[in-house]
């Protein structure tokens, strides 16, 4: 059973804030069935989804690649990273956790490394093939420290499933992510990474994303660790325990089977719930509903990213009413609502139209009650 307080905090603000924040643009959405044929076979390289600028970039055709050259010519991703750190010098993270709990919101999850592989925490676990790639602050330990003093719980993201430093071959569809996970030496860096999070920061909830590297008996126990070191902790629906057969989505014939089997089982308009794992405490539907008797989080952007994309219409943010609406229903469904922040790479600072959103909870939405009720 999940944790009560995780039950009670109804609203929580997801922070995804890589060195993809730095560009910070995509291409508007668009249902994967009007996208040109070749976004059609490989939506990923047209995602909406900033943060995957880095896999876009992977496909000749794509209109991040577009966009990158006419903007930054030949310059690399990796110097992104520069950029970031950079910024750091102005980052005021108790002007965000400020932010968040007026907004009313009982928690807050950071992304500690999203697939490109890049650091949040000056991480004592090397990576191998891309030295240095990290933040020179310590962003997971001031954020923590920083939402902690608001009375917030603190959570951190992990992309267990991904890593673009050890794997980068290019994600058009869900079989390649899934086929992408990477092996040889990474699936001991992610454990080792996964418990310098959790030794260090003790996150009240532990996120995971995409999947496990290791075995169901890696992914028991790392959260046994987990919950040895956390006892009240939660932990999402996305530690999925690797398998060999995942491999084997290489094949043409295998891929295009599990993608047909994907859009029939897991998609949901522009969304998708996970399936479920071995272990998990509460299920994480992205841009869509939930049902079933499991605890729920909805999480999904203010916009159709979770990182920064200058490149949003008005219309891809979510609307006054509707954003009330959601935090209202969801609330009074018993469900929790995971609602995404993507602050700008350059300047480290929430964009407007995502602040004016969090103003607008802070003025809508009142005191959300332990029973799930919104008074008003």
């Amino acid at each position: 059973m999940v944790a009560s307080w995780w039950s009670r905090a109804r609203l929580g603000i997801f922070v995804h804030w890589t060195p993809a924040s730095v560009p910070g643009w995509a291409p508007p959405y668009v249902p994967a069935d009007e996208l040109p044929l070749a976004g059609r076979c490989s939506p990923l390289g047209w995602t909406s989804y900033a943060e995957w600028y880095e896999n876009a970039l992977r496909f000749p055709d794509s209109p991040v690649l577009a966009h990158h050259r006419a903007t930054y010519g030949t310059r690399p991703y990796t110097a992104f990273g520069g950029d970031f750190n950079d910024a750091l010098d102005t980052w005021d993270p108790a002007a965000w956790a400020r932010s968040f709990r007026a907004a009313g919101a009982r928690y807050a999850v950071l992304v500690a490394k999203h697939h490109d592989g890049f650091c949040l925490w000056p991480s004592e676990v090397g990576n191998p093939h891309r030295a240095g790639w990290h933040t020179s602050r310590d962003v997971v330990g001031e954020f923590a420290e920083a939402v902690r003093a608001e009375g917030l719980s603190f959570g951190v993201y992990y992309s267990g499933g991904l890593d673009w430093t050890f794997d980068d071959r290019p994600i058009g569809t869900g079989a390649d992510t899934v086929s992408a996970v990477p092996r040889g030496s990474y699936p001991a860096y992610a454990g080792a990474q996964m418990r310098e999070l959790i030794r260090r920061y003790r996150p009240d909830i532990l996120w995971n994303d995409i999947a496990w590297p290791g075995s169901r008996s890696d992914v028991q126990r790392l959260v046994e660790y987990y919950r040895f070191t956390v006892p009240h902790g939660v932990v999402n629906d996305r530690l999925f325990p690797y398998t060999p057969m995942w491999r084997a989505l290489q094949l043409p014939g295998a891929k295009a089977l599990y993608d047909r089997w994907e859009q029939r089982t897991i998609a949901q308009g522009e969304g998708f719930v996970p399936r479920k794992p071995p272990y998990y405490d509460f299920r994480t539907p992205e841009f869509a509903r939930c049902t079933g008797p499991d605890p729920y989080e909805i999480t999904r952007g203010i916009d159709h990213s979770f990182g920064y994309n200058r490149n949003s219409p008005p219309e891809a943010f979510l609307g006054r009413d509707a954003l009330d609406s959601l935090v209202r229903e969801t609330a009074s469904a018993g469900g929790n609502l995971l609602l995404n922040v993507g602050p700008r790479g350059e300047d480290a600072t929430i964009p407007a139209e995502q602040q004016l959103r969090l103003d607008w909870l802070a003025e809508l939405t009142p005191e959300i009650t332990p029973d799930g009720c919104v008074p008003g």
